[in-house]
């Protein structure tokens, strides 16, 4: 048998999914495979999980596990958006889909990659290595102004401006091309008091490039909708985001599916005839407990929000 990945809000996850024999689930994000693997646990030989991830490292941790459960299994080698859908394409139902958002263990702990600001390594963070841009290109081929706008937009960096010129000054003398010659530079243009105030300097800046790199926020826009259509009534929906930039977007959207009426509220009855699709399962977002915390630090910006679908948008009124 494999090493089994433990994933984050793992148990969370499970009871918000309730994952039953028969069942067909979707992991948008496959990964290391752990939620993958909790899930089809719980399919049984009726059931069918398809796992999506745009990494052939995930392809592999799926073929592993797909190796070992009782569940029929599928594999997309493709971005979760373009994953989904294929799926609506095909007019797949699903009872259960789970985004499991951001960068994996194995993509940070995988150090030539060029996730992780705390590793020497070239300035790569292509989730997909087969796309052709890399945090190399944005960071010696941008110009101050769009590096300020990922910088401030993506990573909600304070400094986004002083870190964008001081970037444009260092590579005029010289190629930026390792992860800590860039850390060097974003320490430097950092006010000391705020190089470690709240974490490390360079944290906000490796986000907004790789979330860049990856077009992660406008796969994650074209992601939901897609999701939501492939689930049947009664089906659910999770996500498991790391930033509010991806919290905020899952929110609004499961919110929105969970509002009624419209109407402007000074009408005195609803003419819009507008109803729910959604109970929302998470009335707030679940963050992990102290205990996950102290064996899995990483876990600890990880926000669960989940939906249970009643009814389809095309029924409502």
């Amino acid at each position: 048998m494999t090493a089994i990945h433990v994933p984050v809000l793992a148990g969370e996850l499970i009871e918000a999914l309730d994952p039953r024999a028969g069942q067909t689930a979707i992991d948008c994000t496959v990964g290391g495979a752990g939620h993958a693997r909790l899930v089809a646990e719980r399919l049984g030989p009726g059931g069918t999980l398809i796992g999506i991830d745009r990494d052939p490292a995930a392809e592999e941790h799926f073929a592993e596990l797909a190796a070992e459960v009782a569940c029929d299994t599928r594999f997309l080698r493709m971005s979760f958006a373009e994953g989904l859908e294929t799926l609506v394409d095909e007019r797949v139902r699903a009872d259960l889909v789970v985004l499991d958002l951001g960068m994996s263990s194995l993509q940070v702990d995988t150090r030539e990659r060029g996730f992780s600001y705390a590793y020497d390594a070239p300035l790569d963070m292509r989730m997909d290595p087969d796309i052709a841009t890399t945090a190399f290109d944005l960071v010696n081929g941008s110009e101050s102004r769009q590096l300020e706008t990922i910088f401030r937009d993506l990573g909600e960096e304070r400094y986004a401006r002083q870190i964008a010129r001081a970037i444009v000054r260092a590579r005029a003398r010289a190629e930026i091309s390792s992860t800590i010659a860039l850390v060097d530079i974003i320490a430097s243009a950092v006010p000391a008091p705020a190089r470690f105030a709240a974490g490390h300097p360079a944290k906000r800046v490796f986000q907004a490039l790789r979330i860049a790199v990856n077009d992660e926020l406008g796969q994650l826009d074209a992601a939901l909708p897609l999701a939501w259509s492939l689930l049947a009534v009664e089906g659910r929906l999770a996500a498991i985001s790391f930033h509010s930039l991806e919290d905020r977007r899952v929110k609004r959207f499961l919110a929105d599916r969970a509002r009624g009426c419209v109407c402007p509220p000074e009408l005195p009855v609803c003419v819009c005839g507008r109803e729910p699709e959604a109970d929302l399962l998470t009335k707030r977002a679940i963050a992990p407990g102290p205990e996950e915390l102290e064996r899995n630090p990483r876990a600890s910006s990880a926000h669960l929000r989940a939906a249970l679908k009643i009814r389809e948008a095309e029924d409502a009124g």
